[in-house]
């Protein structure tokens, strides 16, 4: 790693989003939603930013391929948490996406290190599961923000979409890696993500 890819632009927005990471928490666990959703919105910003700054300055790097997933899993994971801490969210969801990321993170460090595999992109699955995911934080933060609106059952329905799509990415997930072992070893086909 070279020390001008920590300190490129789309990098450094990446780990900025990191840091908001504790703040969103301890904003949800005091009950000020306000501060939370407007903190969550502005990592989300961040989030898309860093990857057009990469793409349109050419700043992509290994580095920032390794961040940005660690940086997401690790502020939706931590939302998740708290949600469920405060009784917002039921811990059946929360676990299923622990489970899951926790899983795949186990799974990849190990192959990582014992298999001449390091093709880990996530699959279309796994991108919709995140987009499902941010989804339904959205929703919830709204729900506890604006009185008014009813969002019950879109926050229910969402909440069960993320509980499918964690469970469909993670069995997605196994096979793909299956799939890219095979041809890390040479003896198959390269999988499609």
């Amino acid at each position: 790693m070279r020390l001008r890819d920590l300190t490129n632009t789309p990098n450094l927005l990446t780990l900025l989003r990191m840091i908001f990471i504790p703040f969103i928490a301890m904003a949800v666990l005091e009950g000020e939603f306000r501060w939370a959703l407007g903190l969550f919105v502005v990592a989300g910003i961040s989030d898309g930013l860093d990857g057009l700054l990469a793409r349109r300055w050419n700043q992509k790097t290994v580095l920032g391929q390794y961040l940005d997933p660690i940086a997401d899993k690790m502020l939706l994971s931590t939302i998740f948490l708290v949600l469920a801490m405060s009784g917002k969210v039921p811990w059946k969801f929360t676990i299923m996406v622990f489970s899951r990321d926790i899983g795949i993170l186990i799974v990849s460090a190990v192959l990582y290190m014992t298999t001449p595999l390091r093709d880990f992109r996530p699959s279309f699955f796994g991108k919709a599961n995140t987009l499902m995911q941010i989804i339904a934080v959205l929703v919830v933060m709204l729900d506890e923000t604006t009185p008014g609106w009813n969002l019950a059952l879109a926050r229910s329905y969402i909440l069960w979409c993320v509980f499918g799509l964690t469970l469909l990415s993670w069995l997605h997930y196994t096979l793909l890696v299956e799939q890219r072992l095979r041809v890390a070893n040479g003896s198959g086909k390269a999988a499609a993500p």
